[in-house]
């Protein structure tokens, strides 16, 4: 039974005002006497700090400081179960609170763009959570809720959140026991830091390594063209200058032109087609790579480089138009 919707808009205007409250006195709160007054609950002191990091990602506090806190609190192991527990359980709470207070809402109004967004990120499923959850860009606390609105099962959510927040969270975790290492004067910083910065790279090399494992196989010229044939619903988009597209080599009719080096400030151009399946073409198929990482790593799922390229298009004789298309941009200098 659907909750009454009286008690939805108190419930939702009670969480604004917590947050509210939150985000104007964060400034005014000092980590030094909060860590004193965890410190001086004794053993309770694990089960005290992992209530506060629930609260902070309900309320928005910056999960990085509070990870960085329980490292210098509890130390890298300790720590890192305390962390990553507190970031599951309060990322979990904030998704079952924007389920319970908005979620029919949002799936009644939503349409259009949004609608498709939505229901994309509901196909992926866990994926799209793991995917999210290795990459920075995504905002811990706004996800949260935003994952809410969606149908994506509570289990699945909570599985890939635990799993794929671990890396970065050891890594926080143990830059704090590190910087309380450095207060402190202990021996062996040297090699600790070294370590601390070990992890971090490699939880800031995990979102390349995940945007390899969403690339799609490469596609030869011959299948995307008897794709376009077919009337499938492949999306060609050319990553070459505009003045490569009047060359030699010509261009494939309703192509959409987006220069590599112009893709990372001209996503929103392709964000209808962030679900579809998307077909890169260059000179070759080196700068698609470069595109299709990009693209993967903004939430693209099913992105695929073709195998040589306008170069192999033209080998094969497959039709071509002349001059630049009426979506393309304007013409540039080409790199080659």
């Amino acid at each position: 039974m659907a909750p009454p919707k009286w008690l939805r808009w108190l419930l939702g205007g009670l969480l604004l005002l917590a947050v509210a409250a939150a985000l104007f006195y964060r400034d005014r709160i000092d980590p030094a006497d909060v860590e004193a007054w965890i410190q001086g609950t004794g053993g309770l002191a694990p089960l005290l700090f992992l209530a506060l990091y629930t609260l902070g990602a309900v309320l928005f506090l910056p999960g990085s400081v509070l990870t960085l806190a329980g490292g210098a609190l509890f130390g890298p192991v300790l720590g890192t179960a305390v962390n990553l527990a507190g970031a599951t359980i309060g990322g979990t709470l904030a998704f079952l609170i924007a389920r319970y207070l908005a979620s029919d809402w949002v799936a009644e109004r939503a349409g259009g763009r949004l609608k498709q967004l939505k229901e994309g990120v509901e196909a992926e499923g866990w994926r799209f959570v793991a995917f999210t959850r290795l990459v920075p860009i995504f905002p811990y606390n706004l996800l949260n809720y935003a994952l809410g609105l969606t149908r994506i099962p509570v289990l699945p959510y909570v599985v890939a959140t635990l799993v794929c927040m671990a890396p970065g969270a050891a890594a926080y975790t143990y830059l704090g026991y590190v910087g309380r290492e450095a207060a402190t004067g202990a021996e062996g910083l040297i090699q600790k830091g070294l370590l601390g910065l070990g992890l971090l790279a490699l939880a800031a090399f995990l979102p390349r390594l995940v945007a390899r494992l969403r690339r799609r196989p490469m596609l030869d010229v011959d299948e995307v063209h008897r794709r376009l044939e077919a009337g499938d619903d492949l999306l060609v988009v050319d990553v070459r200058s505009p003045a490569e597209l009047s060359g030699e080599l010509g261009r494939i009719p309703d192509a959409i032109n987006i220069p590599v080096d112009e893709l990372p400030r001209r996503l929103d151009e392709l964000a209808d087609a962030a679900e579809r399946p998307l077909a890169l073409f260059c000179k070759t198929d080196r700068r698609s790579a470069k595109a299709a990482d990009l693209l993967a790593r903004n939430g693209f799922a099913d992105v695929h480089v073709v195998r040589g390229g306008m170069t192999a298009w033209n080998e094969a004789g497959l039709p071509v138009a002349e001059g630049a298309g009426p979506n393309d941009s304007q013409p540039q200098e080409a790199t080659g």
